[in-house]
């Protein structure tokens, strides 16, 4: 339900990026007469017995895969450990290239994937590992057999990791008014405009694309920011990858409350969202 809403609060999409997204889907039929223009930011959702082909492209005549079709907007990928692992380790390459090529005898085609991959998952198969209501009742082996379906590096390509627990059913009977999601589009349109107007020289519109050399002029750190990523660093036994994410998180963060430079508490924020991984797969490692 979470991920189904995740489009109605994405940055509006540009005209270049609704060309983009529909010529893409002219490719495979999926535009009309009556619709030719996509103006809506995709939303995928591929059932876990998809192919490596159906998924990144391919076929005699390369068409786009589901990657490709999510371009600009959502891949959700539910219950991952489901899905086959080889299928997923194709990911890889096109969450960090944004862009898939399919390369055949004589020819080669090369497609755009800028997507948002949003994927969910148990803690074990039987979904209560460290639940406070309920107990698991799965071995250690089944647990870790479950989790080893999920690569490390592909993990580390994910930004944010976000546990959800159980909803109290007091919560469920509250009509609290929440936060509507077109009053949070427009704080997330606001950041928008931030950086696309801070990296127009560049040719690229959001913190996600920000390159090493891009990372090192924009995503500056203060002396006591430095040393909580040095600690954390340390103490998570993060990667290359994985800090380079977490400094793009905190910028985003940053842009969202319309400060210039990154804070201690946008940082502490990035970096609690790399915690998920060391918490499930350090267990899985070790029993």
């Amino acid at each position: 339900m979470l991920a189904r809403r995740l489009p109605s609060i994405l940055p509006e999409l540009t005209f270049n990026e609704a060309l983009e997204i529909s010529k893409i889907y002219s490719i495979v039929g999926l535009t009309s007469k009556e619709t030719p223009l996509i103006l809506k930011r995709p939303f995928r959702s591929p059932h876990h017995t998809i192919t490596p082909v159906s998924l990144v492209g391919g076929g005699k005549n390369p068409k786009p895969g589901e990657i490709s079709l999510a371009h600009y907007g959502v891949l959700f990928l539910d219950e991952l450990p489901e899905f086959n692992k080889s299928t997923l380790e194709v990911l890889r390459g096109p969450l960090e290239d944004r862009v898939v090529t399919i390369s055949r005898l004589n020819s080669s085609t090369t497609y755009p994937c800028n997507f948002m991959l949003i994927a969910s998952m148990n803690p074990c198969p039987c979904g209560y590992y460290g639940s406070k209501d309920k107990q698991c009742c799965c071995k250690p082996d089944q647990i870790k057999k479950y989790r080893n379906k999920i690569s490390g590096p592909l993990l580390d390509r994910i930004d944010l990791h976000i546990e959800v627990s159980g909803v109290e059913y007091a919560k469920l009977q509250n009509n609290q008014k929440e936060e509507s999601s077109e009053a949070i589009r427009k704080r997330v349109n606001k950041a928008r405009k931030i950086q696309i107007e801070r990296y127009k020289k560049y040719g690229i519109y959001s913190n996600a694309e920000l390159t090493q050399n891009l990372i090192e002029k924009y995503c500056k750190l203060n002396s006591e920011c430095k040393k909580i990523l040095e600690i954390s660093f340390e103490k998570l036994g993060l990667s290359a990858r994985a800090y380079s994410r977490i400094l793009k998180v905190a910028r985003t963060i940053a842009d969202l409350e319309g400060k210039k430079e990154i804070a201690q508490d946008h940082l502490a924020e990035a970096i609690q969202y790399r915690s998920l991984d060391r918490k499930y797969w350090e267990y899985s490692n070790t029993n």
